[in-house]
């Protein structure tokens, strides 16, 4: 049959559809063509891209030591070039996500069909088509936001990337930016966050492990479950093997099973120092978005040695803090609270609360600028000053007492009588003058502490006495630096203020001693002078401890933040105690250090913290500062005798014995020469109130040749 003129040939139709199909191609081979030149023309340096700034800032803060006390933003980790990474991960990683990397330009036809063939199958994208510069393409310049639009830019960008650089390159880039889970950006990162240890270090395993994490990095990662990762490691040793990257017996001998991971890092208490310092930024550095380390003055030894000392010694249901201070303000430890993952709040530079008799640091500083010295005389009686009549914790009144006693048994009614005699408001602003920055009251009773004050404050006043008058700022930031080593902050060297002539904080450490070798703050003692001061507030709501020795000062309290009684807490008991324990580490390393005032040994001594001894009655009840019994006890119920740790034992008669062999000073030698065992109190003495006897110096004590105690102005 003939074919009909009109109807174009089969072999015509075929042609001409070919033909145009040819077109087409040429066409968007063409428009690829140039939307690859363009991509390429804008695409950044390969300088650009290593800097990482795109993924956001990382601040790293490090302790006096270089050592990471905690990361924030996204760890990026050392850059390492290409020669510097192992073989085995770079194998790992081509072979688990792009085993055609070498061959393909930048976009892998067979995996695309691959996955498209995947998707007829299950009906979804259950298999990935895209290589490794793919990948890259997408974590530096688009979003993870599926749709055909964005995996066209993409491939278009892929094209790009291998046009403008080598392989090689490429896969640096991308091992050293892709995410790993974790915060970690690169393998590098990576490696010391899951093994504790750089990327140029890692194992066969370890590397599979890491490889193993880019699917999946929330799924696959050690930290989140190491059974999977450790499954995820082993399919990639496999295709190791299949792809003939390694052969059997490498892969038999890595075994995932006995990679150790590397403890993630704790949200322990230097959190709170952290938290404290790093707000400081703001005014140290202009606005950065580059990644930055931040090295701190905190010393880790001495951190830990302050965490252990405030949760041993911590009354059941009380919070405590602690600030230690190096003799230039660095902060060495700061302890915010027991446990900072069950709190946050900073207790040692955020809590508000009343000091008790450790604010008499003031009063008798004030004391000491008017004139008056340690060895100075007042009567120790009765007061009633507008209106109000302060009592002694014991409730006895002693009579003819000099400054120096008086201070150590913490007598109240000698700081009313300085405070009525200087001024209240003198008081006020010598605090004021030596860091303390909240308010603080100007009626008769603020002598004994009853304005709320901070740790931070009042540990910083204390050191400035022990500076001899010198003003102490704490600092928690030494120097800033960039990545790449640019240094944006250093501290300056401070000169300081000079707060109170030398003689006055001579004077004041000089009564400072003398607290703590006999007085409330006997427990304070580390072998090694040391001068300081307790501080217990009404029915035993907060208890203090602030001293220094060898150049650190360290203020302790505790407290409940409900601002509830607490029994048997006073300055000289737990914190007292934690000032010990902490300081015997901290000062280990330190050589001992004389004051420049040698304090003689008085013919007296309290123990336990005589501050505290009149928050119970003679039945053991708790009573307020005026002796009435606290709310909540049953005023009719008897609770028998005084607990142990309360109640003066029995005294046993001692043969007079002449004074025993050892060094005067030292605890034991002084025990001794009081024929009394260590620790045991004595009973309050009970003096006449009406006729008071007048003061009898005590004989006079040898001292050394270098002792300035009474070294003071001519009046």
């Amino acid at each position: 049959m003939a074919r009909s003129p009109s109807s174009p040939a089969p072999r015509g139709r075929i042609a001409s559809l070919f033909r145009w199909f040819l077109a087409l191609v040429v066409l968007g081979l063409v428009l690829v063509g140039i939307a690859v030149a363009v991509a390429e023309a804008s695409l950044p340096s390969y300088a650009e891209l290593t800097k990482r700034n795109d993924l956001g800032q990382m601040i790293r803060v490090r302790a006096a030591d270089g050592s990471v006390l905690v990361s924030m933003g996204p760890s990026y980790g050392r850059w390492l070039p290409y020669d510097q990474i192992p073989q085995t991960m770079k194998l790992a990683m081509v072979s688990v996500e792009d085993k055609r990397f070498r061959e393909h330009p930048g976009v892998d036809p067979i995996g695309i069909a691959r996955s498209l063939k995947v998707r007829l199958q299950t009906g979804r994208w259950a298999q990935g088509g895209s290589t490794i510069t793919q990948q890259l393409a997408r974590n530096i310049f688009l979003t993870n936001k599926r749709n055909f639009g964005r995996k066209i830019r993409e491939a278009v960008l892929a094209l790009a990337l291998e046009w403008k650089f080598s392989k090689d390159q490429i896969l640096e880039l991308y091992l050293n930016r892709v995410y790993f889970g974790g915060g970690s950006y690169g393998i590098d990162a990576a490696s010391r966050t899951f093994f504790g240890h750089g990327a140029d270090q890692l194992s066969l395993g370890e590397a599979a492990i890491i490889a193993g994490l880019v699917k999946a990095p929330s799924s696959y990662a050690p930290t989140a479950d190491i059974e999977a990762a450790r499954g995820r490691a082993g399919v990639v040793i496999n295709q190791m093997v299949e792809n003939g990257f390694i052969t059997p017996g490498e892969a038999a001998s890595a075994n995932p099973a006995e990679i150790r991971l590397s403890p993630p890092m704790k949200q322990n208490s230097a959190r709170y120092f952290v938290d404290w310092a790093l707000p400081q930024l703001d005014t140290l550095i202009d606005p950065t978005t580059d990644p930055i380390d931040v090295f701190t003055t905190l010393d880790p030894r001495m951190q830990v040695a302050a965490d252990k000392a405030i949760n041993a010694n911590a009354p059941p249901g009380t919070q405590g803090a602690l600030v230690s201070l190096d003799r230039d303000g660095a902060v060495r430890a700061m302890i915010g609270g027991r446990d900072y993952v069950s709190s946050i709040y900073n207790r040692a530079t955020q809590a508000q609360r009343q000091p008790g008799s450790s604010f008499k640091l003031f009063v008798y500083l004030s004391a000491l600028e008017a004139g008056m010295k340690p060895t100075d005389v007042m009567v120790d009686k009765p007061v009633t000053i507008d209106g109000w009549s302060p009592r002694n914790s014991t409730r006895t009144f002693i009579g003819p007492v000099p400054l120096r006693e008086a201070f150590a048994r913490s007598i109240n009614t000698i700081s009313a009588q300085i405070g009525e005699q200087v001024g209240f408001a003198t008081i006020a602003g010598m605090a004021h003058r030596f860091g303390i920055s909240s308010n603080i009251s100007t009626f008769p009773s603020m002598v004994l502490g009853t304005s709320d004050v901070r740790v931070i404050d009042m540990t910083r006043a204390f050191a400035s006495v022990g500076a001899n008058g010198i003003n102490v700022t704490p600092y928690g930031i030494t120097k800033v630096v960039t990545a790449d080593g640019r240094l944006l902050y250093a501290h300056p060297a401070d000169t300081g203020q000079v707060l109170v002539a030398p003689y006055v904080a001579a004077g004041m450490t000089d009564l400072l001693q003398t607290a703590v070798m006999s007085g409330t703050g006997r427990a304070a003692q580390i072998g090694r002078p040391v001068a300081g001061k307790t501080g217990t507030t009404q029915s035993n709501k907060d208890g203090w401890f602030i001293g220094f020795s060898s150049g650190l000062t360290t203020g302790v309290w505790y407290g409940r933040d409900d601002n509830r009684t607490v029994p048997g807490l006073q300055g000289g008991t737990a914190p007292a105690r934690a000032f010990h324990d902490y300081m015997v580490v901290a000062v280990a390393n330190r050589p001992v250090e004389q004051f420049t005032t040698a304090v003689p040994m008085p013919d007296w001594q309290l123990s336990p913290d005589e501050e505290a001894w009149g928050n119970y009655d003679a039945n053991g009840m708790m009573v307020d500062a005026d002796g009435n019994p606290l709310p909540g006890q049953d005023p009719g119920y008897n609770p028998g005798p005084l607990p142990e740790d309360r109640a003066p034992p029995p005294q046993q008669p001692q043969p007079p014995q002449g004074p025993p062999p050892g060094n005067p000073g030292d605890q034991r030698w002084l025990e001794d020469v009081l024929n009394r065992p260590n620790g045991a109190p004595r009973q309050p003495q009970q003096r006449p109130q009406q006729q008071p006897t007048p003061y009898q110096p005590r004989p006079p004590q040898p001292q050394p040749q270098d002792a300035t105690s009474e070294s003071y102005p001519p009046q």
